[in-house]
């Protein structure tokens, strides 16, 4: 499956590797599992190519940070740029700059606020956020469903950080779902940032069974909130058979969770795939080749019945 996805992408750039190439690669953050995955990618790649050298810079979540970076990465005369941007809100100034200095820009995972309006020699490599969230609410709701709260369901949602264009369209997504009549007796209790952090997750899901309230789900908007949620049931002696609990990302940590009975449902996202994908557009987009201004690789649901494939993957 991904080998199939990556092996046509490699054989695409054969002849443009045979001269030198840097690319600078501006991070959101190092701090993050799924991130790191993405960044991993891109390194092995380019370590299996000829002529092929990546400069990765974190940025810490800081966009002034970022933007820096991508000045740097342009005076030092880099031949393309790739960008996990920080905030999706703020991503104008990076293209712009880029494009005034003529240097490629390809932004991977999460998605600029100007993806509709990029220059000719920028791109975008991710995948469709409108499938993630979807994927995991839909499984969700059938989940609910099949466990008898046909007739009334309490849910809580555990939000990424609203500076991203991928919690924004997930929650979204989620919402979508439960305004589907199959899906309508889902009641949304309450719904919070946890920014994308495990640990803020527990102390969130903490504060919320303080309340006393019952609920029956909790769907998250990565793998790193819903782990956080379990953490904090499991804690207060909530038994996992109880509630469903939904992320997205099917990270490593994730898939251990579901083997234990824990998490209930995830999403592949590659993020290997994407960062392989952004290198080998960025490469492309540096030897003056077109690229696809979007490229997505396709998320998968995930269920106990299918994580073994996932094992390794993320």
């Amino acid at each position: 499956m991904k080998k199939t996805i990556l092996a046509a992408g490699l054989v695409s750039l054969m002849s443009t590797t045979a001269m030198a190439e840097t690319i600078g690669v501006s991070m959101a953050a190092f701090d993050d599992n799924f991130l790191t995955v993405l960044r991993n990618g891109m390194i092995e790649t380019a370590d299996g190519m000829d002529g092929v050298d990546i400069q990765v810079e974190d940025a810490q979540n800081d966009v002034a940070r970022q933007l820096d970076q991508i000045n740097n990465f342009i005076a030092s005369g880099v031949d393309a740029i790739i960008v996990n941007a920080v905030d999706t809100s703020a991503t104008q100034a990076m293209s712009a700059a880029a494009e005034s200095a003529g240097v490629p820009l390809v932004y991977v995972n999460r998605e600029p606020i100007n993806v509709d309006e990029l220059p000719d020699n920028q791109a975008f490599v991710a995948s469709n956020e409108i499938e993630s969230g979807t994927l995991a609410a839909f499984e969700g709701c059938k989940m609910l469903r099949a466990a008898g709260y046909a007739g009334g369901a309490d849910i809580y949602i555990l939000m990424g950080e609203l500076s991203n264009q991928a919690a924004v369209q997930r929650t979204k997504d989620f919402h979508d779902v439960i305004s589907m009549d199959m899906c309508s007796f889902i009641n949304i209790v309450d719904e919070q940032t946890a920014n994308w952090s495990r640990d803020e997750a527990t102390d969130l899901m903490t504060n919320w069974l303080s309340s006393g309230d019952e609920f029956q789900a909790v769907f998250a908007n990565n793998d790193e909130m819903a782990i956080g949620a379990i953490q904090a049931l499991k804690a207060s002696g909530v038994a996992m058979d109880d509630v469903i609990v939904t992320g997205v990302d099917a990270t490593q940590d994730a898939l251990v969770s579901m083997s234990q009975g824990e998490l209930d449902v995830t999403v592949f996202q590659d993020a290997a795939g994407q960062g392989t994908g952004a290198l080998n557009a960025a490469l492309a987009l540096a030897a003056g080749e077109e690229v696809d201004q979007k490229v997505y690789i396709p998320f998968i649901l995930v269920t106990p019945d299918n994580m073994g494939e996932f094992m390794g993957a993320n």
